[in-house]
């Protein structure tokens, strides 16, 4: 049976929601979680099916992070960071004793999780740019949205929804974004030593 007091979540679900009850957990889950590798153009699945498919690719990872955070408790706020010549990159933000953290799931390395302790959330996200980078070896990352509160999309029931959220990317590429770079900066030095670093464990 599904309930109101349970987002819509079968009760199975709630209990494994609520057994990630620390940012850290729910990374951790995230992090054991087969990478999706279809295309991310091509599946928009919600918390619910990343729960039965066992698999998520970053933003059905951003979206899982959300839904386990307001289960616990949290506002269930997304980010999306913008990149050229590269898959934009959505994560899960929240707050700790004033502080910005992040989980996130992500084929590169170095683009997961953030301990909370970034001020504001220019500092959060430019703690992703040498690590965010083409396998050209081109940083990439160049703008960022304000955080987005899923409960907007409540109406679409963006957590337990059969069919995929094609609403979320779409608004998320509607809303202004923050430059975080001043004119066209030309190619910037990729450390040969993080490149490789930041392809463990990716999924071909």
């Amino acid at each position: 049976m599904r309930s109101v007091e349970n987002f819509g979540f079968t009760k199975d679900e709630v209990h494994r929601l609520r057994r990630l009850s620390t940012p850290e957990k729910i990374q951790d889950y995230l992090a054991d979680l087969p990478y999706n590798k279809e295309p991310q153009g091509d599946t928009c699945r919600s918390p619910h099916l990343v729960i039965r498919l066992n698999t998520a690719h970053c933003f059905e990872g951003a979206l899982f992070a959300a839904a386990a955070l307001r289960v616990n408790g949290r506002p269930p706020l997304i980010l999306d960071l913008a990149a050229v010549r590269d898959d934009d990159h959505v994560i899960a933000v929240y707050r700790s004793d004033g502080c910005w953290g992040a989980i996130a799931k992500s084929n590169y390395a170095g683009l997961q999780f953030r301990t909370p302790v970034y001020r504001n959330l220019r500092e959060l996200v430019m703690s992703y740019f040498e690590h965010y980078y083409n396998l050209n070896g081109e940083k990439t990352l160049r703008a960022y949205s304000r955080p987005v509160n899923l409960t907007r999309f409540d109406s679409i029931n963006w957590m337990t929804a059969e069919e995929d959220l094609w609403a979320i990317p779409e608004y998320l590429c509607e809303i202004p974004h923050v430059s975080i770079l001043n004119g066209t900066p030309r190619r910037m030095y990729m450390d040969e030593r993080l490149y490789k670093a930041g392809l463990v464990g990716r999924a071909e």
